[in-house]
Order: C-alpha cells, then structure tokens, then sequence
C-alpha cells in the first residue's frame, strides 16, 4: 500500500505529509545548494555569483544537485530508526543506538571502507541506492568514529564537538512527529524528552563532547516541535528548559539564545550571521539553521541566507532548509532546486515511511519492513554497486593524521572561480585546510 493510499481522503494528512516532504526534501536542497560554497568565504561566494550570492544550484561534484555527506547521513538515520522500530515485530526488542550504529556502519561502507562489525549488517533496500555510494567530502571525525567502534552501539571516545552529528538527527525529529497522537501527546513532555535524548545519542555515536550531543539533541527536538505545530519561539524555550536539565549544557543554550536575540535584534544580517559563528562546531551550526529560520518567512530566502557566508555552507543550509521544510511543507521548497536534486526519490520514499512509521502496525508493516527484512546484498553485487560510483569515490577523502579533536580536512575550491555557469566542481582538490566536521 502506498504512502498516497494510507493518507488518502484526509487533507489534513495531506498537509502533514507535505510538511515530512518539505522537512527531509528541504534539508537537502539546503546541503546542494551550500555543497558548491562550502569552503570559500563569504566574499569570494560573492565574486563568483554576484551581490546576491549562490541563489540557484551550481555544479558539485561533478552534477547539479549533488548532496554531501550531510544528507547520506540524515538518509541512514532514517533508516536505523525505521529498523528499531520493525524489529520488535519481526526479531525481539531492539535498542536504538545500537540499530542506528549499524546504519552508520552501511554508510561507511558506501564510502569505500570495510569493518568488522559490517558483517551481517549489510543489507536493506538503502544501501541498494548506488548513488549513496559516493564521497561527499565525509568527515573525519564520523570517519575515526566508526573505523575505531569495537562494540555495537559503544559511544564515541573523542572529545569532538563538530556539526557531523547535528547534520545527521533531523529524522530523529520526524520519527517522533509521527508517532505523536492527539493535542496531548503532541505536548507531552515525555515525548519531547525522548526525541532529545534520542538526539543526543545518535550524536553521541560519532561525537564524544557534551555540546556536540546536546546542539543535536536539542536540533531534533525542534524539529519535532516544527512537525507537531509548535511555534518555533515556543519550541526553543521547551528546548531550552530540556537543555538546563543536563549537565554540560552552557555552550549550546547560550547559542541558541543568541540565535533567537540576534533575529529579533537584526534579522536576515549577514553581519549578525557571521557573529554567531561559521557553523564548523555543533553549537554555532545549531545558532546558525536557528537564525535563519528565525529570520525570514520564506524558504528560499532563509536557505539563500543560511549559505552565503563563511563557513560551512552545505551543513547551515541543510540545518535551515529542515526547519523552515517542516514549518512551510514541500510547496515553500522552488521547483528549481528540487527538480535537479540528487536522489529527490529515496528522500521522498523515506519521508514517507518515517510519517507511516506512527500509524497502526496494519498499515505501517510493508513499508518499514522493507528496511528491516534480513534480504542481505551479496558482496559480489555491493561491489558492483560501488564500481559504478567509483568516479565519485576517489573524491576528497579526508585524511585523519594530524587534524584536531574536532576537526576534518576540508579541500577548498580556488579563490578564483568562474561565473556560476562555468563553476568548477570539487572534483579537484585546490587548497587543503582544516575545518570542523
């Protein structure tokens, strides 16, 4: 049975299927349209596409509406959280973290790296998907993480704060929003709770400081509010009175208010968006996706803000492009963007399973099974699956040697770029630096 079919006849589930579209669909226009940008400064963004800066998407990595390793990611959350909820139908009770670990470990495999703990975990209809089997310029610290995981569901034993967890938890938001019942499960502080705390340890996977966890817990959180109604002013203060609950909280609540206090004080500013930070770091990706939602009542305009500046581009916009998704629904989203856009179909396909994963078990089992069901891929064809992409597989690895705790190489395009029409893509490395990931 189709998603269509399940919600068909309700216009109210219609627009709450638009808001999942818009949600997970916006996130990723947000990382194409930053994937060009994200290494070069504000300045040299406005050199190459004139006083407006990027507004249409540009060539990356070889394509048109290429995503990054931003939105592979958020991919492979959904789809350890669609497992965890299957299995205890069809195996036992599951434990989330740990389900969402081997989600990360078929990711790493789509980057070209072999691990122990893959063995028996590579299968499911995702890692079929041979344009998820391709480097994004992934970072480094989700890299070391999951290279260095000996046991399933084991925390990160770093001290790294970057925004590789936050990228990734905005299913985590909408795995929530759908399971949310009436007006008083919506609003249940429990059910905030878990979603935060489910946040937090994704993140937590990959990224072992206090702040990485909590901006992505407190991220989720949010989108959870958006999915469910709640006014975005309303859902940072909820947020904020979680945040003060946990240990180690400081960094990310005093972002968040700046966020909120810089968009009242001076909305839309790239001036007062180059205060908050350049979004490397969990806290000021968080400050960032926060004031631009914040700032405008248009989608376009709060995504176009969230990239042009300089910092991690793809990461912000993604960060926007989700909140301001699940408030406006996929008709805020332009054609233009969404047409080119790189894998529009799986999006769709898991948008729609993470909304029929709240409804009855009747309705839900044959789309989510289709995640959980142990039809492994045999390593002959996996094989096969990645020497199709191989083109895009010796693009921009991130060496881990000598990079700090929170850090990932980053390859930065020439600071002398063609007009938008004739971009370079990222496909040869420029200029090696550090930047958070």
């Amino acid at each position: 049975m189709t998603a269509t079919a399940l919600i068909a006849g309700s216009p109210l589930a219609e627009a709450r299927r638009a808001r999942f579209h818009g949600c997970l669909l916006g996130g990723a226009v947000g990382d194409a349209l930053g994937a060009p940008v994200e290494f070069l400064k504000r300045a040299e963004i406005l050199r190459a596409f004139g006083s407006g800066g990027i507004r249409d998407m540009a060539p990356a990595y070889g394509r048109i509406g290429a995503i990054t390793d931003d939105t592979q990611m958020a991919a492979f959350t959904a789809e350890g959280l669609l497992r965890a909820h299957a299995r205890p139908t069809n195996r036992g009770s599951a434990h989330p973290p740990s389900v969402l670990a081997r989600a990360y470990l078929r990711w790493l495999y789509t980057q070209g790296e072999s691990h122990p703990l893959q063995q028996g975990a590579l299968d499911g209809w995702l890692i079929r998907q041979a344009d998820l089997h391709a480097q994004r310029a992934p970072g480094n610290t989700c890299l070391d993480a999951l290279r260095a995981l000996r046991d399933i569901g084991q925390p990160a034993c770093n001290d790294s704060k970057g925004c590789g967890g936050i990228m990734r938890v905005a299913p985590v938001g909408m795995f929530f929003a759908a399971k949310a019942g009436d007006a008083a499960d919506t609003a249940s502080p429990d059910r905030l709770r878990a979603c935060f705390d489910l946040g937090c340890e994704a993140a937590g996977l990959t990224h072992g400081h206090v702040t990485g966890q909590l901006s992505a817990g407190a991220y989720a959180a949010l989108i959870f509010c958006a999915l469910t109604d709640r006014d975005l002013d309303a859902a940072i203060d909820a947020v904020l009175a979680l945040l003060e609950t946990r240990a180690g909280h400081e960094e990310t609540a005093t972002a968040l208010r700046r966020a909120r206090e810089s968009a009242a004080r001076e909305p839309a500013s790239p001036d007062a968006l180059a205060r908050l930070g350049g979004g490397w770091v969990a806290e000021e990706a968080l400050a960032i996706g926060v004031y631009c939602a914040l700032s405008t009542q248009r989608f376009e305009e709060g995504v176009v803000l969230a990239v042009n500046h300089s910092g991690d581009s793809d990461s912000t916009g993604l960060l926007t492009g989700h909140l301001l998704g699940a408030v406006q629904g996929l008709s805020a989203i332009p054609e233009r963007w969404l047409a080119p856009l790189e894998l529009r179909d799986v999006l769709e396909q898991l948008a729609d399973d993470l909304l029929v994963s709240g409804r009855p078990a009747s309705l839900q089992d044959e789309r989510c099974a289709r995640h959980a069901r142990l039809s492994r891929t045999p390593p002959r064809r996996l094989d096969r699956i990645e020497a199709a992409a191989r083109g895009e597989m010796a693009v921009l690895r991130r060496p881990a040697s000598g990079q700090p705790a929170y850090s990932k190489t980053s390859v930065r395009m020439s600071a002398t770029i063609a007009p938008a029409t004739a971009i370079r893509t990222r496909s040869v490395p420029q200029t090696i630096h550090s930047c958070p990931g």
